[in-house]
């Protein structure tokens, strides 16, 4: 069973890798970028030092008073509240925000769904495909070692071509799996690490590869019960889960 498990994470990891968080066409590194990350990503985190048990409770912390916080009005799901990283994520957190607050996603849908990996929304079309930042054009990746894809993270999509974030974003909905923490345990990933994923969840491999801007800090049943819904062989919701708007205010 267990092996089983594995090859089925495997799969997903290049699964992800392959059909997107992309906002462009499929290219043809995408593949190797795949074959590539975990062994790139591996030097990074044995040479970054971090208090993971201290920065993961201040990411999973609710916001404090005054800061930006985003609700996301989901049709006939509820909502969902999160919080944002804008001193380490500047250009994504204002990229998101400003489409908020003109209405970019407003009548859009989660376009793609995967349960116990994640739910991405924000492209125009519905495709996977479409899509742009608020600059008209793509930008790179923010990264941050004290911010990891825990469950419930808000992380911008993007394919594996430079500078190609535009409009689509996911959001983490893995639980622990003690399978996939042997995984990463057999990958170096730090020991701290692995102790905050068996308290928080979330979705390891995706570590400093995609940006990682906010967090929810409530409303995680309903990113559950977006996860949990019948999709076609491409991961498409059966039925639209349509997001009624983005509110932007302050805690």
């Amino acid at each position: 069973m267990k092996k089983i498990v594995g090859i089925i994470f495997i799969m997903l990891i290049l699964l992800f890798a392959l059909t997107g968080c992309a906002n462009e066409k499929t290219n043809n590194n995408t593949t190797n970028k795949a074959k590539n990350s975990q062994t790139t990503n591996t030097t990074k985190k044995e040479e970054t030092k971090v208090d993971y048990k201290q920065a993961a409770q201040k990411q999973m912390a609710k916001p404090e008073a005054g800061e930006t916080i985003a609700i996301f009005h989901i049709k006939d799901y509820g909502d969902m509240k999160v919080k944002f990283f804008e001193d380490v994520a500047p250009k994504a957190v204002e990229n998101f925000v400003t489409h908020a607050r003109n209405g970019y996603y407003n009548g859009l849908t989660f376009h793609r769904v995967i349960n116990e990996f994640m739910i991405q929304g924000g492209d125009p079309e519905g495709t996977g495909m479409g899509g742009e930042s608020i600059w008209g054009q793509g930008f790179g990746t923010e990264l941050d070692a004290s911010l990891v894809p825990y469950r419930g993270s808000l992380c911008m999509a993007m394919s594996s071509l430079p500078n190609s974030i535009g409009s689509q974003f996911f959001i983490t909905q893995a639980h622990y799996d003690e399978t996939t923490a042997n995984y990463m345990k057999a990958y170096n990933y730090p020991a701290e690490l692995l102790e905050q994923y068996k308290t928080y969840g979330g979705y390891l491999s995706l570590y400093q590869q995609y940006t990682v801007f906010g967090q929810v800090y409530e409303g995680i049943e309903v990113v559950d019960k977006i996860a949990a819904v019948a999709t076609d062989d491409n991961d498409k919701p059966l039925e639209n889960v349509v997001i009624e708007s983005i509110e932007v205010g302050t805690f």
